[in-house]
């Protein structure tokens, strides 16, 4: 049987921790480049998937727990992981989803604590796409969700990864739906529009967010 880590979450700490902002929002809705705008402002970014994909990389723990979970499968001839194959089996058939997720979303809750404690900054930026799904809102402070119509994320979606159209609709029903992330949200950034009008909106959170923190730290 494969080994998981299902332990207890470890509790967040409020020492030594500046404000966190929980940036989500559905595949395609451009999170992304929010948070690049909101880096290019000096705001430490912490993005749940880089941290994952760093997990998965071929020698670490996470990656031979996926192998023994899914099976040899998993990896290529190179012993990467293969993220197509992966990616429509768990967008397929939830149990393998929460499978996968069992396996990696405690570690990189872990590692998110342990990024956001050592942050000297009034502010910083978490970018984890299912928030939402996961019940991580205890991570953050805040919700700021990225908005956008359907529509526009499988046009976006198509265009940078070349999915087909039923893939990336299975992947956006398997998220949270977009009114229950509204409805969650604290603050929210629409990107309908161009670039400078996403840039604006990012720079009216940024100058709203470094106040609430001026208020908390004193």
């Amino acid at each position: 049987m494969a080994h998981t880590d299902t332990g207890s979450s470890p509790p967040v700490s409020a020492d030594h921790r500046p404000l966190v902002i929980g940036l989500t929002g559905g595949i395609g809705s451009g999170k992304s480049t929010v948070a690049g705008i909101f880096q290019q402002l000096g705001i430490p970014v912490i993005d749940a998937d880089i941290i994952a994909h760093a997990m998965v990389a071929p020698g670490q723990p996470a990656l031979k727990e996926i192998t023994e979970a899914f099976g040899p499968a998993s990896v290529d001839a190179s012993g990467v992981l293969d993220r197509n194959r992966l990616r429509k089996l768990v967008f397929s058939d939830p149990e393998q989803r929460r499978r996968l997720e069992a396996i990696l979303h405690p570690k990189i809750r872990r590692e998110i604590i342990t990024l956001t404690t050592n942050i000297q900054a009034p502010y910083c930026i978490v970018v984890i796409p299912l928030l939402l799904e996961t019940d991580q809102q205890d991570l953050v402070d805040r919700i700021l969700v990225v908005d956008t119509g359907i529509d526009k994320q499988i046009t976006r979606v198509t265009m940078r990864n070349g999915l087909p159209r039923q893939e990336i609709t299975a992947i956006i029903a398997a998220q949270a739906s977009r009114d229950s992330r509204l409805s969650a949200a604290d603050e929210v950034i629409n990107n309908d529009g161009s670039l400078d009008e996403l840039a604006s909106q990012v720079q009216a959170q940024h100058e709203k967010y470094l106040k609430i923190a001026l208020k908390q730290a004193v």
